[in-house]
């Protein structure tokens, strides 16, 4: 007899909840590389969206329309004891490895330093820069909320589930905020792994407990903070008395850059002002990020502090000054708030380490941006071809010099090494160490091509039958030749750097990806605020899945044990 029964249905494929391993398909998102930056398409690309962003920057603004959507404040000061944690992270969606190493500490339950437990944030703030090097969708996936959902899969077991809000910084606004207000500001479903999101735009504030309130500002275009914006924080302010007290994020540390920039710090003085002061309250916390170190700066009534260590290559502190005046005098704000003194107290990694740090971009700059050696290298192979031609013939030493080609490449090269020095406008100080500095760089490379046409006309190959020299050129000279020019432009961002030139060219070339920094805050039922500066100095590399661990548990722990200390003793702020 047959067995004219149906065959049974195959076995259901059970797919396991946790990742057994680091595939993209088992985790959801592709762990990323860290950014190359100073690869020649990102370096077009930014410049480009830097460009566009500047003059169209104001079409593309969607804080007004913004003002379509709920305007509310949210309220976190009711709590069982009465106190709360919160977290800070900027900087963070850079490369995976650093980017979820501060996520892994960010989730755990709690910390302990050495003199007991700091429990894990009921709020976890972020700064800014929440995706590198452009947002879009895929971008935030990859390099912020699958990274975030790894460390923090389900909401904590037994415990209230942990708040998520987020600031915009510059590369968050590359595509007008779509990307981000989308992932951030959702309607429903509205969460990022274990953590919740409440905002609905890209500003918010947040009572908190014991008199403290959080307001966080969208001030991305400088000296503007939009008419809703600004409507927005007046009707939270009439919560706000005279008792409170407010710490304020912001999406740069202008008080840092206004050192250079008098008016940078402009929004955010005419905020404090406008908002804040007639309420009676005091501002004693300012925090932002942007850029990626840790930094402090205070007086008795108030802390500057930058925190950029979430995940972004570090920039060093070495040209920190020793004090900040803020608002700085030479501001044109005629009703400025009244100037004061902000001394140094701490940063991480200190100026000895940082400049220590400086020296590595002989090794990096080549390793981490293969094809800034290779754009070098193209450079260098046409204008000692052109200096090649411009020599050859019974033309005069003049037509010879300015020969098309060779003029070309001239300048292309001192064009291009001036735009790097970023001179700033002509009214603006230090305007000429940059214009000079940048020629010097290009003299430079102009000598080396001078010198490299000199050894290339030693040489037998010029004289072989066409295209015999130019193979040559591409496959031996270009390579060799790349790798000195790159030599030679690392040795250029060391000396710029003590003089206040491309510092951040300098340490992102080099991608450095250890010393991460984030902040544990508490609330106490006193109302006062401490503030923990955490540093990391080893990042994780290598990282095991646990599929079998509880459901609230990373999905993937670090092979060699994470060791974050305190950088600094805990700040106090009553």
């Amino acid at each position: 007899m047959t067995d004219d029964r149906p065959p049974p249905p195959p076995a259901r494929q059970v797919v396991p909840s946790r990742p057994t391993s680091m595939d993209p398909r088992e985790l959801g998102f592709t762990p990323q590389r860290p950014v190359g930056w100073l690869a020649p398409l990102l370096l077009l690309s930014t410049g480009l969206r830097t460009l566009l962003a500047i003059l169209f920057g104001a079409y593309l603004d969607k804080r007004e329309l913004q003002n379509a959507l709920d305007g509310g404040w949210f309220d976190h000061s009711q709590t069982e004891d009465g106190e709360l944690w919160l977290d800070y992270v900027a900087d963070l969606g850079d490369g995976f490895d650093a980017t979820y190493s501060v996520a892994y500490l960010l989730a755990q339950p709690d910390l302990d330093l050495g003199d007991g437990p700091l429990p894990r944030g009921r709020l976890l703030l972020m700064g800014g820069d929440q995706v590198y090097p452009l947002a879009s969708g895929d971008g935030y996936e990859s390099r912020m909320k699958g990274p975030y959902r790894a460390a923090l899969p389900e909401p904590p077991s037994g415990a209230p589930r942990p708040t998520l809000f987020a600031l915009p910084g510059n590369h968050d606004w590359y595509d007008g905020l779509t990307a981000f207000i989308r992932l951030f500001a959702r309607r429903k479903d509205g969460h990022i792994g274990g953590w919740s999101t409440e905002q609905r735009r890209s500003y918010f504030a947040v009572k908190l407990p014991a008199n403290w309130w959080l307001f966080a500002i969208d001030e991305q275009f400088g000296a503007y903070i939009d008419d809703p914006q600004l409507l927005y924080f007046e009707q939270a302010a009439q919560q706000v008395g005279p008792d409170d007290r407010v710490m304020l994020m912001t999406p740069s540390p202008k008080w840092v850059k206004s050192a250079d920039r008098p008016e940078d710090y402009d929004a955010i003085d005419y905020f404090i002002r406008k908002i804040i002061d007639p309420t009676g309250a005091t501002t004693r916390v300012l925090v932002s990020g942007d850029l990626h170190h840790y930094a402090r700066y205070s007086d008795p009534d108030r802390e500057l502090i930058t925190c950029g260590g979430g995940g972004a290559y570090l920039l060093g502190t070495q040209n920190l000054p020793d004090e900040l005046i803020v608002p700085q005098p030479e501001t044109l704000t005629r009703s400025r708030s009244v100037s004061r003194p902000y001394a140094f107290r701490k940063s991480y990694p200190d100026a000895a380490q940082s400049r220590r740090m400086g020296w590595g971009v002989f090794r990096r700059v080549p390793t981490r941006n293969p094809g800034f050696v290779t754009m070098l290298g193209i450079i260098h192979v046409l204008t000692m071809l052109a200096m090649a031609g411009a020599s050859a013939g019974n033309a005069g030493i003049v037509q010879r010099l300015f020969s098309i080609p060779l003029a070309v490449m001239l300048v292309l090269i001192i064009s291009g090494a001036v735009a790097f020095a970023q001179p700033p406008k002509a009214d603006k100080p230090k305007h000429s160490r940059h214009w000079i500095l940048g020629l010097l760089h290009a003299f430079a490379h102009i000598g080396l091509a001078a010198g490299g046409t000199w050894l290339w006309l030693t040489l037998p190959f010029h004289d072989w039958t066409w295209p015999g020299p130019l193979v040559v050129a591409v496959v031996v000279y270009g390579p060799v030749i790349g790798f000195v020019a790159t030599q030679v432009t690392a040795l250029y961002l060391l000396i710029a750097s003590y003089f206040d030139v491309n510092v951040n060219e300098l340490f992102a070339g080099q991608g450095i990806e250890d010393a991460k920094s984030f902040l544990r805050m508490h609330i106490a039922r006193d109302g006062s605020l401490t503030i923990h500066p955490i540093g990391i100095d080893k990042i994780g590399r290598k990282w095991t899945a646990t599929p079998d661990d509880a459901p609230d548990t990373p999905w993937l722990h670090p092979e060699t044990p994470l060791t974050p200390h305190r950088i600094e003793p805990p700040i106090t702020v009553r």
